[in-house]
Parts: structure tokens; sequence; C-alpha cells
């Protein structure tokens, strides 16, 4: 959770030195820049909101936990960040119409560059911290923030350049740009977002790994089918049929599950394996091969 609180008090800082920023020069890519930032706020406060569903233990209602509250995060944030370009892109269409000088470039750029420099670093920790404990709702938030400050080193190129050669139609332009580069990673988000709802499969990588290891097993005569596999945020879930001969004994066959499932955890960590016996000479087992896929 703390890293939620992290991204938060990193939006407050960013929103208060933007905002000046734009107060001082008056330019609407330093506004788009700080509303995108106010962006942030929110989309931080509704990830701990979600992050704190999610960290809640599997109940009666929700046998599986409660991981899936992340994807209404990173879906938030999304429609959020495209919200935020739509008013981008007004204020930028209305400056190109009524062009205003930008003053004080040189104050407002500094200002605005240490609210990028606060947004990296905070950035950084955030996909660190997503990658290592698998979530969507830190990684989302951690790559909002990534593109908030490629959207700041966009604004300070214009404001730059609006600085050096006067064209005051530069701001908006630039401004309009950031607006197109925002809905684009806003879409990207909740695009993300509905797969995940929709229990879409493993990464390709990971499912390689669990052939991987079930490759080793065919070698000894064992046979799998009805081969699924799901992922709801930081859990991850596999369903499979072992097919053995059929004169093994039930315990044989535990002592097999038992091995299967170790082994494709290790390959993929925080993978819930469930397994399903079948003697391999029985005719059901021709029927049951394609069940519920």
């Amino acid at each position: 959770m703390h890293y939620a609180w992290l991204s938060i008090a990193a939006a407050v800082a960013t929103i208060g030195l933007k905002s000046a920023a734009y107060a001082l020069t008056g330019s609407v890519g330093l506004l788009s820049d700080a509303i995108e930032s106010g962006v942030n706020l929110i989309g931080a406060v509704v990830a701990l909101a979600m992050l704190t569903v999610a960290a809640r233990p599997a109940d009666e209602d929700h046998p599986y936990g409660h991981a899936k509250a992340e994807y209404f995060s990173s879906g938030v944030e999304g429609t959020l960040i495209v919200i935020a370009a739509a008013s981008i892109g007004v204020a930028s269409v209305r400056r190109l119409i009524d062009p205003r000088p930008v003053e004080q470039a040189v104050s407002g750029l500094a200002v605005s560059t240490a609210a990028s420099l606060i947004n990296y670093a905070v950035a950084r920790i955030l996909m660190a911290a997503g990658r290592r404990h698998r979530s969507i709702t830190l990684e989302a938030d951690a790559r909002h923030l990534m593109t908030d400050v490629w959207t700041s080193v966009g604004v300070i190129a214009g404001i730059a350049a609006v600085a050096v050669t006067g064209w005051q139609i530069l701001d908006p332009i630039v401004a309009l740009a950031v607006a197109v580069n925002i809905i684009h990673s806003g879409v990207g988000l909740v695009r993300r977002s509905v797969q995940g709802l929709m229990d879409s499969a493993l990464p390709e990588e990971e499912r390689r790994a669990v052939e991987a290891v079930l490759d080793l097993y065919r070698r000894q005569g064992v046979r799998f089918h009805a081969l699924q596999t799901r992922q709801a945020a930081v859990r991850r879930f596999l369903s499979v049929h072992v097919l053995v001969p059929g004169e093994w004994t039930v315990s044989r066959g535990h002592r097999l599950f038992e091995r299967v499932q170790a082994d494709v955890a290790k390959a993929v960590p925080g993978l819930t394996v469930t397994t399903h016996l079948e003697p391999a000479d029985d005719k059901v087992e021709s029927v049951d091969k394609g069940l519920d896929r």
C-alpha cells in the first residue's frame, strides 16, 4: 500500500509545481501537463482503493480472492487519461485560435523540470515494485507517470522553442501532440484491463515455460490434454487433465500430481495448478479432452 501513497504524494507535489509553472508562463502546454498530473492524483487514489480490496483474503463469496479488483483501477485510470486528453485538446484549439505570449519561460521551465524529475523517480520505483509483485495496478501507475514524464519533456521543448523563435503557435501545437500521446496511453490501459477481466490466457512466455515442464513428463509416457490458463492480476491459474496407464493405483497417480504441480508452479511462480486424473486407455478420455475449452 505504501507504493500507492508514494504515487499520491508525487501527484500532489507535481500538481503544485506544474500549476505554478502555468501561472508563471500562461503556457497551454504547461496547463496540459498540470491537467495530466491531476489525472495522476485521481488514478493514484483509485489505485490505493483497489489495492486495498485486492489484498483481502479469499472468502466464501470470492473463493479465488479479490485480485481482479486491480483491473478496475487500471481501467478507471485509462478512462481518466482519455478524458484529460480531450480537455487538453479543447484548450489547445482555443489557444490556436487566440494565441497568447509565453511569459517567464525560464522560471516556468525550471519548475516543470523539477516536477518531471519527481515523476521519473517515482515511476521507476513503482515499475520495479509492479514487476516484483506482479501488480497491474502499480505497473499501470508507473507507465502513466512515465507518460507524464515524456509529456513534460515535450512541453518543455515546446516552451523552449517558443522562447527562442518567438513562434507562439508552437505552444498549442505541442499541447495537441501531448493530447494524442496521452490518448494512446489511456486506450492501452483500458484494453489491458478489459483483457484481464475477460480471463485472458497467460502470456506466451509463461505458457512455453509450462509446456517445457510437461514435455519432461511426456517423455516418461504421461500424457496431458484440456490445458487451460488464465490470469487475474497477481494471481495465475492453470488446469490440465493428466493421463496415466489404467493399471496405476490412486496413490501413484496422486504422487505424480504432486510432482507435476510443484514443477509447474516452480517454473511459473504464483501459479495455482489444478489437475484431473484420467486412465489413458479409457474411451471417455477421447470425449472430454476438449472439455470446457
